[in-house]
């Protein structure tokens, strides 16, 4: 299974026609399938908090809107899904890299690990965290919980599920 294609496969299904995105060495091949994809408006953005509020732009103009960020950024990103995301109830899936779990090759990313799931849990952000591949098989449930309960929601994905770095 090409587990980027299934990413945006689910996200066209569940009709997300935009996606903004930072760039993520881990979710690269993701980045490409939705630059590549027909239906999907991509807008990359500088920061992740600038994304947010692209995403809430293209919600309140009628589409359905997602971001592909890396968890390195959720600190800047509190205000922005607190006091606009959250409070005017947006649906927003969050795909995220889980930078500093296991298998992470680069040691200055394991500090904001530490924080990433509680910094979600002090919000109320639901957060699914996708650590083996067969993982993806839930990600269209979870798209259509988002949109459902018009919230955001994360998902987690860390480098055991992208299958590590070279041969480690």
């Amino acid at each position: 299974m090409n587990i980027d294609k299934k990413i945006v496969d689910d996200l066209v299904a569940n009709d997300i026609s935009f996606v903004t995105t930072v760039p993520c060495k881990q979710l690269a091949g993701v980045i490409e399938e939705v630059e590549n994809r027909d239906g999907i408006y991509h807008i990359p953005s500088n920061k992740e908090d600038e994304g947010m509020g692209l995403c809430a732009g293209a919600h309140m103009g009628g589409k359905r809107p997602a971001i592909i960020m890396q968890n390195t950024a959720i600190g800047v990103t509190i205000n922005t899904l607190a006091t606009l995301i959250q409070y005017y109830h947006m649906p927003l899936p969050m795909i995220i890299s889980y930078r500093g779990e296991l298998r992470e090759p680069v040691a200055c990313q394991v500090e904001m690990a530490v924080h990433t799931k509680a910094l979600l849990a002090q919000l109320n952000i639901p957060t699914y965290h996708f650590h083996w591949q067969r993982d993806v098989e839930e990600f269209d449930n979870i798209l259509k919980y988002t949109f459902m309960c018009n919230k955001p929601v994360a998902i987690l994905t860390d480098a055991n599920f992208w299958g590590g770095y070279g041969d480690q």
